[in-house]
């Protein structure tokens, strides 16, 4: 039976699942050199709740894409971002695009995002006050989905990803203050910078390195500045900028931010995930399904003690807040009125990251 017949979603399917993208993925930098061989482990209950609860969230998911092939960020409408997300978010539970289930709704939306690319490289749909959002987004969508999808579409999202690359550079290159400099900000030509966006772009730059765009070190060494400038002597969280408060959600995107720039297990980091022992990630944080995601990534990348402690308490958090319709919902803020969408792609892709089916996921 070929692997793309399978519909199940136990243990066995999952593993087979990972065989495969590996083998995508892995021949697409031409990294693929020798067989591997894969024991697996039983399933605790904890990880039984943690797959159920996200084949229920694509069940969701796949029944909220748009004909055109997107999907919607209720306060938004169509979004590059979002149809981004949700293309990671099944690319995360092991599924391919063109093959399997969601296979054909794969491809639909990622021929949707590369259609929407602007003449600048800009990878959004409509602009707002921050489309570097999307185009970050969206940029380390395609360089995740490259060694998956079908040559014609690859070289189509290849094509889409060099522009898209070759604008976030040019965006870092603007003059900015010795407070801002390295970063990114809302606008390609914005002068100052933030880390949460900061860490939309690097994540999407460390992916397209991985199949083989160039970014040339020198701009990952002043974004490196930049993140370590975010990290507060004082309690050794990371913040929105320079100088401002610290938060759980901004910690965990300066850990993950340092992490995949080759920074692993820095004195800042480690630090950082000192203060997340802390100062855990709650329900009430204003971001709190963007933190899940960065809190996640960036402490299972860290390992250890860390990552034992977030993904337990994580796991339950999410565990309990999902809807009887497979889908997660903020109680307030801009994540309530961003939608379901939104909020479910965060979930999953938090909840996934053992998987470690997407690329980036790689330690």
């Amino acid at each position: 039976m070929e692997i793309s017949e399978w519909k199940g979603d136990g243990l066995i399917v999952r593993l087979a699942r990972c065989v495969k993208l590996c083998l995508c993925w892995l021949t697409s930098i031409g990294a693929l050199n020798a067989a591997t061989t894969i024991e697996a482990a039983p399933l605790s209950a904890e990880q039984k709740q943690v797959d159920a609860a996200i084949v229920r969230a694509l069940g969701f998911l796949s029944e909220t894409q748009t004909p055109s092939g997107s999907w919607i960020a209720d306060a938004y409408g169509e979004s590059t971002a979002t149809t981004s997300l949700a293309v990671m978010s099944f690319l995360a539970a092991g599924h391919v695009p063109g093959e399997g289930a969601y296979g054909a709704q794969l491809e639909k939306g990622i021929r949707w995002v590369v259609e929407h690319q602007q003449p600048n490289g800009m990878l959004v749909h409509k602009k707002s006050h921050g489309p570097l959002y999307s185009h970050g987004i969206s940029t380390l969508m395609l360089a995740e989905v490259i060694g998956m999808v079908d040559p014609p579409l690859a070289k189509e999202c290849r094509d889409a990803l060099q522009k898209a690359v070759d604008l976030i550079l040019k965006a870092q290159s603007v003059a900015k203050s010795d407070r801002h400099a390295g970063g990114w900000r809302y606008q390609p030509t914005s002068r100052d910078s933030d880390l949460s966006m900061t860490g939309w772009q690097l994540l999407a730059l460390r992916a397209a390195k991985n199949v083989g765009c160039d970014v040339p070190a020198e701009h990952i060494d002043r974004a490196i500045e930049y993140v370590k400038k975010c990290h507060s002597p004082g309690d050794h969280g990371f913040a929105y900028q320079p100088g401002s408060g610290t938060t759980p959600t901004r910690t965990g995107t300066g850990i993950l931010a340092l992490e995949v720039c080759g920074q692993h297990r820095a004195d800042e980091a480690l630090s950082a995930a000192d203060y997340l022992l802390d100062h855990p990630l709650e329900v009430s944080e204003s971001y709190f399904f963007y933190g899940a995601y960065y809190c996640s990534v960036g402490m299972f990348k860290v390992g250890g003690k860390y990552w034992d402690a977030m993904r337990d308490h994580l796991n339950l958090l999410l565990l309990e807040k999902q809807n009887d319709d497979g889908s997660w919902l903020a109680a307030h803020g801009s994540e309530e009125s961003s939608g379901k969408v939104y909020c479910t792609t965060m979930a999953v892709l938090a909840l996934a990251v053992e998987y470690q089916f997407l690329p980036i996921y790689q330690r």
